[in-house]
């Protein structure tokens, strides 16, 4: 079966077909600078090809992505008849979505009635769907919410406590994103320990990070609110902070309610604090190099990080498995041992060897820990496409 996976940004919009019974990705893109003037990056294995093409709209956006996956001398397919289903990722399902869903016009209205939640990019995934159904009428489409994983945490973890009437008329609450990740390493851990009874801390670590805690398979709770701003600092994001913090700059500097949270979602974080970069990379040979700030990021992120893995030890009564994802989780052996050695005091403990592994699945806790660790890769696209062959077949 081929699944094409479909994540439409603003102006940009990735590809993947894949088949989600193996995982093998037979092509993959990007296409940026839709509305500019268009430019489309297309890979089969190691060879790349990048193409000018205009794109006015997504929907010239994906014409030009099916018409390279048939290209003769870069194509996979021989036509669109190959591809048998699209999975696209949208960012807010809002309370309406807890699970994946076949694309139909009460889908689509109810995504639309979620873009209050998802202001930024529920309209861009909207464009993605139409476009794919103006080219592929007749493919069947299905919606993956980055929302939907955690709409199993209990109202104690969810509710804010503010006045229920803003929960009960406007629907606010802790929604959590990430999902299609904290899924796929949920399912994956069933299968390393297999059994389907286990208590989880899940670290989605890199620009964006978020955790999650799960119980059997389903979240009982994750740090990211009712946007991705919520949670542990991030590469641009501040995560949580005091709301007074907001209400103090924006009466001392002038700023709009807009300008202070567009502050503190792209210019805080790792990046605000260090004054350098955003990227922990930089942040690493900024803090080798005696930046004090750079090393301060660093600490701070690693102390939030294990701050919420204590917490959500309470929330579980224990924990069986702590895993590590993403970019930094994956790829940053330092950045998990300092946010394990503030674990000590619950048995963790880390294999030094083991511990530097990079983009690779092991188990990198030492014989003797309490808690086993883990680098698990994750595999959102996988994840969609997987969901997607599921509703599909039946």
């Amino acid at each position: 079966m081929n699944v094409l996976v479909i994540n439409a940004g603003s102006s940009s919009l990735k590809y993947q077909l894949m088949n989600p019974e193996t995982g093998d990705v037979t092509a993959k893109g990007l296409c940026e600078r839709i509305y500019i003037d268009g430019r489309l990056t297309h890979k089969v294995g190691d060879k790349k090809v990048v193409k000018d093409i205009p794109m006015p709209t997504h929907s010239e956006a994906i014409a030009a992505v099916l018409e390279i996956l048939q290209d003769p001398e870069h194509g996979v397919i021989k036509s669109v008849d190959e591809i048998d289903a699209v999975g696209h990722r949208v960012l807010h399902g809002g309370m309406k979505f807890s699970d994946s869903c076949i694309i139909d016009d009460a889908c689509i209205k109810a995504i639309e009635e979620c873009i209050p939640l998802g202001p930024l990019h529920n309209p861009a995934n909207l464009m993605g769907i139409r476009a794919c159904q103006a080219v592929m009428p007749t493919k069947p489409q299905v919606a993956v919410f980055d929302t939907a994983f955690h709409m199993t945490m209990p109202p104690k973890a969810y509710r804010y406590a503010i006045p229920t009437e803003y929960y009960e008329n406007d629907d606010i609450r802790r929604y959590g994103f990430h999902g299609t990740s904290h899924k796929y390493i949920a399912r994956r851990v069933a299968s390393i320990l297999g059994k389907k009874e286990f208590k989880l801390v899940n670290c989605h670590l890199g620009n964006g990070s978020s955790l999650s805690a799960v119980k059997d398979g389903k979240c009982m709770d994750t740090s990211m609110g009712l946007s991705p701003l919520a949670g542990v600092p991030m590469g641009t994001r501040s995560g949580d902070i005091d709301a007074c913090v907001v209400q103090f700059i924006c009466n001392k500097y002038g700023m709009s309610v807009d300008e202070c949270l567009n502050m503190l979602n792209k210019k805080s974080g790792m990046l605000g604090i260090s004054g350098v970069s955003s990227d922990f990379r930089d942040l690493e040979q900024g803090s080798a190099d005696g930046n004090e700030n750079c090393t301060l990021a660093l600490e701070k992120f690693c102390y939030e990080v294990a701050k919420y893995v204590g917490s959500y030890a309470a929330a579980l009564n224990g924990i069986d498995i702590l895993t590590f994802t993403a970019g930094v989780g994956e790829n940053g052996p330092d950045t998990r041992q300092m946010i394990c050695d503030y674990l000590a005091f619950m048995g963790v403990k880390l294999d030094p060897e083991k511990n530097k592994i990079r983009g690779k699945e092991m188990m990198i806790s030492a014989p003797d820990s309490k808690v086993q660790v883990w680098v698990v890769p994750t595999n959102e696209e996988l994840m969609i496409a997987q969901d997607t062959a599921e509703l599909v077949n039946g």
